[in-house]
């Protein structure tokens, strides 16, 4: 047994609560057994049972369930440093990507590079999300854009989540843009995602989530609703990228396939949103992206409003939000899109774990939940999201182990 006393403030974070309320326990302990959380609650109802166990003093500062990157690109070649002078100039996002940039370029980079060299890269970047207090991490393919590049990227995910401590949850992206070499008979390379491609990533257990993104540019809806069908069949959840650049009608399909989330959705209409709540399709916001792109901000508020619970992920990738500062990411929700420090704490936890399907198991500090959970220097929730540092996180535990300490 080990037990973390003197906590200024502990943040449960319990799946059933409203958004905004967040948990939150002042002067409080909380008692790990195993790989479990055993008991959280006021210091001064902790069981006598405890009190002879290894204790923790954590000197009156935050406690936190370990935070859920629930949207990233996590494994590419290269980096695209140029683009960000390109939209400084004032080039759109579209007119890059015409322009031969964008995710074409990156798709070039990434089938260039090695598995091995890939796997260090990613690593470097899980290294450093770890030290955040990132403890679960979903991560998208995309960036092969065939057969044996979608593969190589997945693969280099099974291979990290074995041997990293932060545990990844993989989704298939295929359909992120139509390659090159298919851009005059799309049809062809969707057939190549749905009768090759998916039968293969389920087949292999690569994937758990199947993503696409709906836009200008990239897919339609018809083009998605063929690959979703797919997907489904195959046993395969749904994800959407939608309604990032304009109204294409993505959150209205989310909710039409039951997608566990939907992402972006800037430009999400009412109808839209309302279907989704409906559906109880999580609403993932990336005011990474949004910031990096100089694009509206995902409306939070009325996506709460309508009953929807909004998730915030950092969208890590090497074009339109080139950190993985999942911390600075909650900080931008609360400044752009109105969320409280509870609200956006509650979306980097428990809801962002309901975005990759594992909240019953992580994103709580509740009994019987396995204990990620990271210890931040700050003396409670506010003041960590108000005063931003590089780093506030001291100590991070994954199924109660240390695995990351602050010098």
């Amino acid at each position: 047994m080990t037990v973390l006393s003197n906590i200024g403030q502990l943040a449960t974070c319990p799946p059933g609560n409203p958004q905004q309320d967040a948990g939150l326990l002042r002067n409080a302990a909380l008692v790990i057994r195993g790989e479990k959380i055993a008991w959280a609650g006021p210091a001064a109802d902790l069981p006598a049972e405890y009190a002879g166990d290894e204790t923790i003093d954590c000197l009156e500062r935050l406690v936190i369930p370990g935070l859920v990157d629930c949207h990233t690109h996590l494994c590419f070649g290269g980096w695209r440093g140029d683009e960000f002078e390109m939209r400084l100039a004032g080039a759109s996002y579209l007119e890059i990507a015409a322009a031969g940039g964008g995710i074409a370029s990156t798709v070039a980079a990434t089938r260039d590079t090695g598995a091995d060299r890939l796997e260090e890269k990613a690593r470097s970047a899980l290294d450093g999300m770890l030290a955040l207090g990132v403890t679960t991490v979903e991560c998208k393919s995309g960036y092969g854009l065939d057969e044996a590049n979608e593969i190589k990227q997945l693969e280099v995910y099974r291979s990290l989540d074995r041997s990293h401590a932060i545990d990844l949850v993989s989704t298939f992206l295929g359909a992120h843009i139509v390659p090159p070499e298919y851009r005059e008979n799309r049809s062809a390379y969707v057939d190549l995602l749905c009768d090759t491609l998916l039968p293969r990533v389920a087949r292999e257990g690569l994937a758990e989530f199947c993503d696409a993104f709906v836009e200008e540019g990239a897919y339609t809806v018809d083009e998605a609703r063929r690959i979703f069908s797919t997907a489904q069949k195959l046993g395969l959840r749904i994800k959407l990228h939608a309604d990032q650049l304009s109204n294409g009608g993505g959150a209205a399909l989310a909710a039409e396939f039951d997608a566990v989330s939907a992402e972006h959705l800037e430009y999400a209409d009412d109808d839209g949103i309302k279907a989704m709540a409906n559906a109880g399709t999580v609403a993932v916001s990336l005011p990474l992206a949004s910031l990096y792109l100089g694009e509206r901000y995902l409306p939070a508020r009325r996506f709460m409003q309508a009953d929807a619970a909004v998730a915030v992920a950092t969208d890590f990738n090497p074009g339109s939000a080139p950190s993985y500062h999942l911390p600075f990411a909650l900080t931008l929700a609360c400044l752009n899109q109105g969320m409280t420090p509870q609200e956006a704490l509650t979306g980097a936890t428990t809801v962002a774990a309901r975005a990759v399907g594992r909240h019953q198991a992580i994103g709580s500090l509740l009994p019987g939940y396995q204990a990620d959970l990271a210890v931040i220097d700050a003396p409670d929730l506010n003041h960590w999201l108000y005063h931003f540092v590089p780093n506030a996180s001291i100590t991070v535990f994954k199924k109660g182990h240390t695995v990351y300490a602050s010098r």
